[in-house]
């Protein structure tokens, strides 16, 4: 079987497009479609926005002591792997692992354009459908929002992004340089001067974008 088949959504990402450098996964990301068949029903959104967080050098890293621990032990394993974690006693977040294997770099999905299953997505995020189209966004513009829309809790952790059930595909050509904006990562106040890193990229002018 192919491992990298052709859907409705393109082309199937394999397991080596994880295989590059953090800044440069974060970045071939966008624009990128990411898609959880689960038993109750499909759902997809592009990728419009993320954040990477890069180990030991990275103090809002949750590996950025460098000793892997229960909760994080996936992000020192090998890249392409689902990192997912509870925030706030409410919300799951889901990563992206990268970097080689016992670093503990990963990228948050942070927000999401509904492009299947928005009936189901507002259903999991216990909001009325139809609802307004300005409302959509709110759907999925916020990564504790499009973990729940899509179905992700803390048993997709581990998983391989690359294999069924939950994987990305490349919908459309990469998104050119003057497409992607950069910008500090939000709500990490806590990380001293890590807070203030360009990490955070979103592309242009998308209205799905957790913040402009």
């Amino acid at each position: 079987m192919s491992q990298n088949p052709l859907s409705q959504w393109g082309r199937a990402l394999d397991r080596d497009f994880f295989h590059q450098e953090t800044e440069a996964l974060a970045r071939a990301l966008l624009g990128t479609v990411l898609v959880h068949e689960a038993p109750e029903g499909v759902t997809a959104g592009r990728v419009v926005e993320v954040e990477m967080y890069r180990g030991v050098n990275d103090r809002a890293a949750h590996s950025y002591r460098g000793v892997p621990t229960e909760r994080t032990h996936v992000m020192f394993g090998p890249p392409g792997y689902a990192y997912v974690y509870f925030i706030y006693g409410m919300h799951y977040c889901l990563n992206v692992v990268a970097a080689p294997d016992g670093v503990g770099e990963a990228i948050l999905i942070r927000a999401l354009e509904p492009v299947s299953g928005m009936e189901l997505m507002a259903e999991r995020r216990h909001m009325l459908w139809p609802m307004p189209p300005r409302l959509i966004r709110t759907l999925t513009n916020g990564p504790g929002k499009l973990a729940q829309a899509l179905g992700v809790s803390k048993a997709q952790y581990g998983w391989p992004l690359w294999s069924p059930p939950l994987r990305f595909y490349v919908a459309e050509s990469p998104l050119s340089k003057w497409a992607i904006r950069e910008g500090p990562r939000i709500n990490i106040g806590y990380a001293g001067e890590a807070a203030h890193y360009p990490w955070r990229f979103w592309i242009a002018g998308n209205p799905f974008v957790s913040r402009g």
